[in-house]
């Protein structure tokens, strides 16, 4: 099996559907008093109510959602030398349209 490479660009839904299914997924077994499901004005530290481990493991899981280690995480989670208070989801779904799409990725041919 050859290895292209080629230009990838991921449609605005399509980056939302997978950040809140991670989210969705990482919440499951949660005990969330939080109605209504994990929207784009989701907010991820005041509606979900994850804490700094949680948003660790949550940009884990996109780096290999994406097969991206290279991400620049520390300008979706700081501003001005200090950690955001909080993100929603379409926050992070404006940092991976902004990151990912034009990269050149390898997908298998």
């Amino acid at each position: 099996m050859d290895a292209n490479v080629t230009s990838v660009h991921l449609d605005r839904d399509v980056l939302t559907e997978k950040v809140i299914a991670i989210l969705e997924e990482m919440t499951s077994d949660w005990d969330l008093d939080y109605d209504g499901g994990i929207r784009p004005s989701t907010c991820l530290i005041s509606d979900l109510t994850c804490e700094s481990i949680d948003i660790v493991q949550f940009v884990v899981a996109l780096e290999e959602c994406f097969h991206r280690r290279d991400l620049p995480f520390e300008r979706l989670l700081m501003a001005n030398g200090r950690y955001i208070e909080d993100l929603t989801v379409n926050d992070v779904v404006d940092f991976l349209e902004a990151n990912l799409n034009g990269y050149e990725g390898v997908t298998s041919g």
